[in-house]
């Protein structure tokens, strides 16, 4: 039988290659295009990005009981293959993090947290798979729009 974290950490991982099978192939025009002109938050560009931020925040080190020097330094990808590798990596990184809290798990965040001081450290990681799992979905449909502008 798995763990509640074994389980989460399987959804992260699942979701990650949902997302990098379906970003398989994009192009930088893909990446930076925008159905809405001159909101760079509609783009598949910011998504990515965000994910890779979401993920790889130094505040999930320091609220998980993990060592803060030890993360990863995101920034925002040059390109569509630099950012789809920025999310595995970060991905990854997290995983390895989420795996690594064991039975302390259910332990609260405690003060570093402020307001989600009393909240459980898997309540942070399942925080950070939600934010991939929309995320991932949004930039799946940014990518089925630009398809469809492409052929229509």
């Amino acid at each position: 039988m798995t763990s509640a974290v074994e389980d989460v950490v399987g959804l992260l991982e699942h979701a990650t290659t949902r997302l990098q099978d379906r970003m398989a192939g994009l192009t930088d025009d893909e990446w930076n295009w925008q159905p809405v002109l001159g909101d760079g938050l509609v783009t598949i560009r910011w998504r990515l990005d965000h994910v890779a931020a979401a993920l790889g925040e130094e505040r999930n080190r320091s609220w998980l009981g993990a060592d803060a020097s030890g993360a990863p330094t995101v920034g925002a990808a040059t390109g569509a293959d630099a950012a789809v590798t920025a999310v595995a990596d970060a991905s990854a990184a997290f995983a390895g993090l989420a795996r690594g809290l064991g039975t302390t798990a259910v332990d609260p965040l405690g003060s570093v947290a402020g307001p989600y001081a009393d909240d459980s450290r898997l309540s942070l990681v399942l925080h950070v798979v939600d934010e991939l799992v929309h995320h991932a979905a949004e930039a799946a449909l940014l990518r089925d729009l630009y398809a469809a502008t492409r052929s229509a």
